[in-house]
């Protein structure tokens, strides 16, 4: 049964509380399927960026800029930036627009799938905008791409399914929407499809009744998986669009949930725990068990990530830090990344490489060698918070065997910022490497100035 989310408790989780927006602030508003939005505790400490008091009816944690084009593929809104290619972690070039905060990013080969709280998703190929298709309602806060079909997250509670034309791959059209309207007519019949939803109202198991936060395919891509603020998780099977379950996994709003190997998926929350789920297949359904708790703590958790293998898992805290556990027979606590000043919003592990987006504006880049983790650079450029991040090998320049990665910010201050990033940056820029401490230093915490998108390595990590 679900609770009033409004209703929750939260003084006990103290001023870092934290959702997957920073210092929002929303009005009510009802949208096509009569969904409310819930306000957001979300804070990111004393200097938050922006202002509490500027609300949306759209959930945005600013005013949205009206979508005001006569036709959705009239002059875009964006206008390219070049840079100079500059270090070897070094930017590349940035798109920025006047259309919206950016929310989501995918990127899949040569093209990036940019969501906003315009309600557009934006296709671009080699920093040109190569397509644009838009929801009806519902900023755009999850983006993921299976094969030709694009599943979008939305504030409104729904997922939107899109399709890639076979005759014109820049046609994207939609598909449907999860749950699809087959679906709600049966459930609705039964009386005991419904549960206690938002404001006590009943909704049906298949619906989610508050914003789809984050969403993860299985390592087959056979199941999609849908995390939302009404502390739920949903499980889709993606042949037919059947929610397959649908889990009470939180006290909180679900900021984050990936799918791992041998059907582990972790989830996090705004209730300060990361959960560790197993999945078993039960005939043409499933059945998904807690594992264990890995962590459970005063702040919120507001990012997941995990390495492709799954040997480590990492979650970002609205108190800057960054928990990581190494998996071998078991799941062990590795240590601690002290990573940012502010909010951890958003993480990517790709390879030997960690990014993480913080509210404090920055990207720190992270190798590990074993279970050894140093920040190679901070990369610096956004004029507001760093709320998705999305990395692709760089195949071209990988050639000379420097593996390089292309690494895509969308930011609250409107922009996407492109930038290549070496594995070897440091060690050829001749800067001292140090390695990860297992101290309290409190001193080693990267401040804004104290880096910029040149070069540097940190001493950041601590083992409790």
């Amino acid at each position: 049964m679900f609770e009033d989310p409004d209703s929750i408790p939260r003084a006990k989780y103290g001023g870092n509380m934290a959702h997957s927006d920073p210092n929002i602030s929303t009005t009510l508003s009802v949208e096509d399927d009569d969904f409310a939005m819930r306000n957001s505790s979300a804070s990111v400490g004393n200097n938050a960026y922006y202002d509490q008091s500027r609300t949306s009816g759209e959930g945005s944690p600013m005013t949205m800029s009206p979508w005001n084009q006569t036709s959705m593929f009239a002059k875009s809104p964006w206008s390219q930036v070049e840079e100079n290619s500059g270090p070897q972690n070094g930017l590349i070039g940035s798109l920025v627009r006047e259309e919206g905060h950016i929310y989501s990013l995918a990127a899949a080969g040569e093209l990036l799938y940019t969501g906003s709280d315009s309600k557009n998703i934006r296709v671009w190929k080699d920093l040109k905008e190569y397509a644009a298709f838009k929801s009806s309602s519902g900023l755009v806060k999850a983006i993921i791409i299976s094969g030709e079909k694009i599943f979008t997250g939305h504030q409104d509670g729904k997922i939107r399914v899109w399709k890639v034309s076979q005759k014109n791959p820049s046609d994207h059209k939609r598909a449907g929407t999860l749950p699809t309207l087959k679906d709600i007519f049966k459930s609705s019949i039964n009386p005991n499809n419904y549960v206690e939803g938002r404001g006590r109202r009943r909704a049906l198991w298949i619906k989610h009744s508050d914003a789809v936060s984050c969403l993860s395919l299985t390592e087959d891509k056979l199941l999609l998986y849908s995390a939302s603020w009404d502390r739920t998780l949903k499980v889709w099977r993606i042949a037919d669009s059947k929610c397959l379950e649908s889990l009470n996994v939180h006290d909180d709003a679900v900021n984050s949930v990936v799918a791992s190997v041998e059907g582990l998926v972790f989830t996090g929350s705004a209730d300060g725990t990361v959960k560790v789920w197993q999945r078993e297949a039960k005939g043409k359904a499933t059945k998904h068990t807690l594992v264990e708790s890995l962590l459970k703590q005063e702040c919120a958790v507001t990012a997941l990530a995990i390495t492709e293998d799954g040997t480590f898992v990492y979650c970002g805290s609205s108190n800057g830090m960054v928990n990581f556990w190494e998996r071998k027979e078991k799941l062990s606590h590795g240590g601690i990344l002290k990573a940012h000043k502010m909010t951890v919003l958003c993480l990517v592990a790709a390879g030997c490489m960690l990014f993480s987006g913080s509210a404090d504006k920055t990207i720190c880049v992270w190798r590990r060698d074993g279970s050894v983790h140093t920040c190679l650079s901070v990369l610096s450029g956004h004029g507001g918070p760093v709320k998705c991040l999305a990395a692709e090998v760089d195949e071209e320049s990988s050639k000379n065997g420097d593996k390089q990665w292309m690494v895509y910010s969308g930011s609250l201050d409107k922009s996407i910022k492109v930038w290549r990033v070496s594995e070897m940056a440091a060690d050829r820029n001749g800067v001292a490497m140090m390695q990860q401490q297992f101290g309290t230093d409190t001193d080693s915490i990267p401040s804004e100035n104290s880096f910029t998108s040149s070069t540097r390595a940190a001493s950041i990590g601590k083992r409790p």
